[in-house]
């Protein structure tokens, strides 16, 4: 069994919402193709992802077959939707210091990562034995893999993520 973790492709950016609601940018939508394209993903596999427009997009593109919506696998609530100039400061001051917010309206990259770890655990425990696809958030994502190989959140791995990208989980 195998975890792959893809994070969605690249969303469209709308003023005044916050990140949550934005779609997937139809011009990103070659290298969602390109993604599927790759052999990066099973061929056979449980696919699940975030109730966000960009993740779900994201999921019908990369494939035929069924996707669960899971809503605990959203990224980090970051309900302000007020453009943030260091966007990778704010990210960084939340891993950080993980119990408090690191901008107005983000909910404590802690919260984020007790929800999506046990998410992620149930998923695996019910899927035992088959590979699994999660169609998420790049944040969310580093959480896991920390959790589930027992490291430290890779926020320099985070930062060369792609949109979409995939990080694999043996």
């Amino acid at each position: 069994m195998t975890l792959h973790l893809v994070r969605h492709g690249r969303p469209l950016p709308v003023p005044g919402q916050p990140a949550s609601a934005w779609e997937l940018d139809p011009a990103g939508f070659d290298d969602v193709w390109a993604l599927r394209e790759s052999g990066r993903l099973p061929a056979r596999a449980a696919w699940f992802c975030s109730p966000e427009p960009k993740a779900v997009a994201t999921a019908q593109l990369l494939t035929e077959g069924d996707v669960g919506i899971l809503d605990d696998l959203r990224e980090q609530v970051r309900d302000d939707a007020v453009w943030i100039e260091d966007f990778e400061g704010a990210v960084r001051r939340a891993f950080a210091e993980p119990d408090t917010s690191a901008h107005r309206g983000w909910e404590p990259i802690s919260t984020c990562r007790d929800r999506v770890v046990p998410a992620v655990r149930r998923v695996l425990d019910v899927h035992a034995g088959e590979d699994v696809v999660l169609v998420g958030h790049g944040t969310a994502w580093i959480l896991v893999v920390a959790a589930l190989t027992g490291t430290e959140p890779d926020l320099d791995r985070w930062r060369a993520l792609a949109l979409p990208d995939v990080l694999v989980v043996p």
